[in-house]
């Protein structure tokens, strides 16, 4: 989340996008914990428990958690007729897969559990972008989410720093996910709920 400010940050400057932010500044705080640093935590700890395969098919389910909040949030999302089948299908193929993939582990059940959690906070950010930051420029929005989330996560990356230096592979995976994986993904996904 920081590489991924600190990349956005220039983008979001020359482009003045920062503008009308700063009343819904305590908004985008929770934004941050729902949807960037809550989930980056809990896909962290559940991946101690499941694979990483596993844990990228429950954060698929995203798009099943947003239809099923949609009624509570944003009524213009609900779904019915065949995205509804589609929705239950979905539901359906996540329960087999966790159950086929877990067995009877309980840590990995749990792992799961916070993976899944994840995907639901993924599904609540959304629906605030749509609501209360869509007429606001996507890479200001996302650029001061990404700082909140990076020093919300701080206390948690000081307290589990390595004992010694990572490697470059570490490194280059590190500078891929924070600035494409994040910085620019999110970057994406918050302009296509805007638009």
């Amino acid at each position: 989340t920081a590489l991924a400010a600190l990349v956005l940050l220039p983008f979001a400057l020359r482009r003045n996008a920062f503008r009308g932010l700063r009343p819904l500044l305590p908004l985008a705080v929770v934004l941050a914990a729902i949807q960037v640093a809550g989930p980056f935590l809990l896909i962290s700890a559940g991946e101690l428990h499941i694979s990483s395969g596993l844990a990228g098919i429950l954060v698929a389910s995203a798009p099943i958690f947003t239809a099923l909040l949609a009624p509570v949030f944003d009524t213009a999302e609900r779904s019915s007729g065949t995205a509804l089948v589609g929705i239950l299908i979905g539901m359906l193929g996540v329960g087999l897969i966790f159950g086929v993939d877990l067995g009877d582990a309980g840590s990995a059940l749990g792992g799961g559990l916070m993976v899944l959690g994840a995907t639901v906070g993924y599904a609540i950010g959304g629906f605030m972008i749509k609501r209360s930051f869509s007429a606001l420029d996507a890479i200001g929005v996302v650029t001061v989410t990404m700082t909140l989330s990076a020093l919300m996560t701080l206390p948690v990356a000081a307290a589990t720093a390595p004992d010694a230096m990572p490697g470059g592979g570490t490194i280059a995976a590190m500078l891929a996910l924070g600035i494409g994986g994040t910085g620019i993904a999110f970057a994406i996904f918050y302009t296509l709920i805007a638009q």
